[in-house]
């Protein structure tokens, strides 16, 4: 069985503000990288395969929290937030002409503005996911967790979801005969005197 372990990159200064970053490519706040420098992959899964997102935030994340230059892969760009990116999102909330809305309203068809719909970011995720033959470490994005927590909880992105991202935490998803969610769920990364 090949588990796959996602993590979620350090905050960023629009994490921060609250703006929608999508495919911007803004690189980690200093103090996140400070942080991240202190962190380590937990030993079991410091020989996985180590991949991430094109995108400078998860690259070095990856590199602070591994040791080592992950191999990029295009499937892991976050999710397209289209005309939307850049913006705040309590600005969009609070403008009902917008069309915002939360999380556990979205359905899989829900879309930004010429943007992706989670349905879309599993098309380009599923052939991704198959394609693993070992177990691997993936530095992504909120929206790439949702959409593969999702498929592996068996949510509809309808109500609360059943789990909660949090960062630097891995969340495990077990590959075989589909995504279902790893034992343990999630493993917290290691200290770098741990």
């Amino acid at each position: 069985m090949v588990q796959l372990a996602i993590l979620r990159h350090g905050h960023t200064p629009w994490n921060r503000a609250g703006r929608i970053q999508g495919r911007t490519d803004i690189a980690l706040e200093e103090s996140a990288a400070a942080d991240l420098g202190q962190l380590r992959l937990p030993d079991e899964w410091a020989g996985a395969d180590l991949l991430a997102s094109p995108l400078k935030r998860a690259v070095e994340t990856a590199r602070l929290v591994a040791g080592r230059d992950p191999a990029v892969d295009p499937a892991l760009i976050e999710m397209d937030w289209g005309k939307w990116e850049g913006l705040y999102g309590l600005d969009l909330r609070a403008d009902p002409a917008t069309g915002f809305r939360d999380i556990e309203d979205w359905g899989w068809d829900y879309r930004p503005p010429a943007g992706e719909s989670p349905a879309d970011v599993w098309a380009r995720l599923e052939p991704w996911v198959k394609s693993l033959k070992r177990d691997t470490v993936a530095v992504c994005h909120i929206g790439i967790m949702r959409v593969l927590l999702a498929r592996a909880h068996g949510w509809n992105f309808s109500g609360p979801a059943p789990f909660r991202i949090k960062r630097n935490w891995l969340f495990l998803i077990e590959l075989k005969d589909g995504l279902k969610v790893g034992r343990p769920e999630r493993i917290k990364l290691s200290g770098r005197d741990a």
